[in-house]
């Protein structure tokens, strides 16, 4: 069956086009300039229509398995849906989930204990066909735990799309400031003596296992076809790093001098934003959206706020970007860096992953997703 949406704002790679798109089952079949008089056309009221947003790095989905510090939820699919519920209403059709392989303290840390029901939950929502949104596998490989290289092997066979090079050690990268970091880190009841022995036993643990852990992880996926991407770049070094191990995406880097060293050796760039929507870094690092109008930033992702994706992607066009370009780091460029040839674009032949939208008082508010020619919100 045919549907055609008219007087629409239609997003797409060369600018905004007043018209009509119509697909049937699960393809976009037309796209044309002007409004459609024909039977049974539904007027999109002038509303946005974009492909839908593709989402690379998500931590969302561990949210739900530990709502609370040391609350760990006992339905691993009830878990997932109520992610992949937030995920479609922020207006997302592709999401690839970030799943932590290790954590910062393998003894004290929740991911360990959650990583197995986390991909079991996916695994079996995808099975079942109750996931609204297409998810994949990011595996978020983490270097300073001692255990990773274990953990990952557990999971070769479980249908891994991208994975994420990242070493959280304090005192560089993402965690440069560490004043910043024992703000974070402090919690309730910490005393500073408390805070002053984790972040130097995290220093001593990254030491001693990031180097060996890296060298094991490019072996492990070399030759594997599975995107590689390196994480929290900061120096030039860092992404010379990052090319020699076989990555292609560079994700929140936190210099511009990283950013413009990955662009220039021909990496893709991921920013967060979260970070756009904020007007900064929340751990002290490089704004976003400065990148993204220097032309260093190739994708957005929503890091830890399903919702910011829109949102970020608004700022920027009310900052003077213009939205279809805004919408790209979205949509079509995401696509691009992850090889979805299928999808992210208003085209004839490609999957009719749509969102409508319509902006209130500089807030992008969805009213309609549809994947694969299905209505999910």
């Amino acid at each position: 069956m045919t549907t055609i949406l008219t007087n629409a704002r239609l997003l797409t790679e060369g600018g905004v086009v007043d018209g009509t798109l119509a697909f049937d089952g699960a393809e976009i079949i037309d796209v044309q300039p002007g409004r459609s008089s024909a039977p049974g056309a539904i007027d999109a009221e002038g509303d946005f229509v974009s492909p839908g947003l593709i989402e690379c790095h998500t931590d969302n989905l561990e949210k739900h398995f530990v709502p609370r510090p040391k609350v760990i939820w006992p339905n691993p699919l009830a878990a997932a849906l109520t992610h992949d519920a937030q995920i479609v209403a922020a207006g997302i059709t592709t999401v690839f989930d970030a799943v932590c392989i290790g954590g910062y303290d393998d003894g004290k840390d929740h991911r360990p204990k959650i990583m197995g029901a986390m991909i079991g939950a996916l695994r079996t929502g995808r099975e079942q066909g109750v996931l609204r949104a297409d998810h994949r596998l990011h595996l978020r490989c983490e270097m300073t735990s001692q255990n990773m290289m274990d953990h990952l092997e557990s999971f070769a066979d479980a249908g891994i799309a991208l994975a994420s090079l990242m070493d959280h050690t304090p005192g560089q990268r993402q965690w440069q400031n560490l004043e910043l970091y024992r703000t974070f880190v402090r919690g309730e009841g910490r005393s500073d003596e408390e805070i002053d022995a984790i972040i130097q036993a995290e220093i001593h643990r990254g030491r001693e296992t990031a180097d060996e852990n890296f060298e094991r992880a490019i072996a492990f996926f070399r030759g594997s076809g599975i995107l590689l991407a390196s994480h929290d770049d900061t120096t030039e070094q860092h992404i010379a790093l990052a090319v020699a191990a076989g990555c292609t995406i560079s994700e929140f880097p936190t210099t511009a001098e990283a950013a413009r060293a990955a662009k220039e050796q021909g990496m893709a760039t991921v920013g967060g934003a979260p970070n756009v929507a904020r007007g900064g870094s929340h751990s002290g690092n490089v704004g976003v959206g400065e990148l993204t109008k220097d032309g260093l930033i190739d994708v957005l992702s929503s890091d830890y706020v399903p919702a910011s994706l829109l949102q970020a992607v608004q700022r920027l066009a009310d900052e003077g970007m213009s939205l279809h370009e805004a919408i790209g780091l979205a949509t079509w460029r995401p696509a691009d860096m992850l090889k979805l040839d299928d999808r992210g674009r208003l085209k004839p032949g490609l999957r009719a992953d749509l969102v409508r939208f319509r902006v209130i008082e500089g807030t992008p508010v969805v009213r309609e997703v549809t994947v694969e020619g299905q209505r999910v919100f």
